[in-house]
């Protein structure tokens, strides 16, 4: 691994830095796809730089290898769930970006996650309402 001088932040971009990681994990976020799959949406990559950088993934916990004996060898790669971790971090980065330079996302984004929400009763609150997004699992007071 890179040196991080046990900074958290440089340890998680040293991860992430390689020509093809960036884009590559987000192309993953969309679903698992196969090697040739990758290589055709990274126009400029090589097979060699490619498999690297997807080892280099591997191994730092952030893609999952899938490799079915067969000939030729089909091997699909997909986000673990460490590197689906990453993706609200990188839609950020791309948002910064954006602003920042007057750059335009040229990668599809994955749809937003509504973010809606809904009343359920508390029986803490002053006014017994409480909003909590849809996802929220509430259990009922003994």
């Amino acid at each position: 691994m890179k040196v991080h001088h046990r900074c958290p932040v440089q340890a998680t971009i040293n991860v992430l830095s390689g020509k093809w990681k960036v884009q590559a994990v987000w192309h993953l976020s969309f679903g698992p796809r196969r090697f040739a799959e990758l290589r055709n949406l990274l126009p400029g990559v090589s097979e060699k730089v490619l498999t690297a950088q997807l080892r280099e993934l591997e191994k730092d916990g952030v893609v999952n290898r899938a490799a079915v004996r067969s000939s030729p060898p089909k091997v699909t790669y997909s986000l673990s769930p460490s590197g689906q971790t990453l993706i609200p971090l990188l839609e950020d980065l791309c948002d910064w970006g954006s602003k920042q330079f007057g750059i335009k996302p040229n990668l599809p984004r994955n749809p937003p996650v509504a973010k809606t929400l809904v009343e359920v009763r508390c029986l803490e609150s002053p006014d017994n309402r409480m909003h909590l997004p849809p996802r929220a699992r509430v259990t009922p007071a003994a």
